[in-house]
């Protein structure tokens, strides 16, 4: 029995790499703004879009974008933004804006069908066939952790609470 070596035995998984998550008190992910939590949603909603995001949430606590690159013929890579504000005073007018950035990693792969052909006297062949179909799968996903990143989307959100645009519209009289 010894002689079949490792045979029955299971394979031994891999290791997962081990996180080295550190919270403390940098500002990375947020950012306090002298506004409402609706007014620094609505500003963030603005920044993503002139970005070319497409918007798939917006309210006034929560913002969600996603963008697309193909930075290969054969990659992928999805950019998923969120953002969430909260009231940092009491009276409303000071605002926590708290984002992260995911980005999804895909690659495209290949997959070709093959069949078996059998012949009594030779036994079965596999033979490839032409026909197949490309697939993209996920290879990586990961929080973005540039400062650089988060400073220049805050900035540009700060430029955008710097237009004051009215809650109600106007009303224009006829002279």
């Amino acid at each position: 029995m010894t002689a079949c070596g490792g045979l029955g035995r299971s394979p031994v998984p891999e290791a997962m790499p081990k996180v080295q998550e550190k919270f403390g008190s940098a500002a990375t992910y947020s950012r306090l703004f002298d506004a409402t939590p609706a007014q620094t949603c609505e500003a963030a909603r603005r920044a993503l879009l002139s970005q070319g995001y497409i918007v798939n949430k917006a309210d006034q606590e929560t913002v969600e974008g996603q963008k697309s690159f193909q930075p290969q013929p054969d990659r992928h890579v999805q950019m998923n933004i969120r953002v969430t504000c909260v009231p940092e005073s009491s009276d409303g007018q000071l605002s926590m804006g708290f984002v992260s950035a995911l980005q999804d990693s895909f690659a495209l792969k290949m997959a070709s069908n093959s069949a078996s052909l059998g012949v009594s006297m030779l036994g079965s062949v596999s033979v490839p066939v032409a026909a197949g179909h490309d697939s993209m799968i996920k290879i990586g996903s990961e929080t973005v952790t540039s400062d650089q990143f988060y400073d220049s989307f805050f900035d540009l959100m700060r430029r955008y609470l710097l237009v004051d645009v009215p809650a109600e519209p106007v009303a224009h009289s006829k002279r």
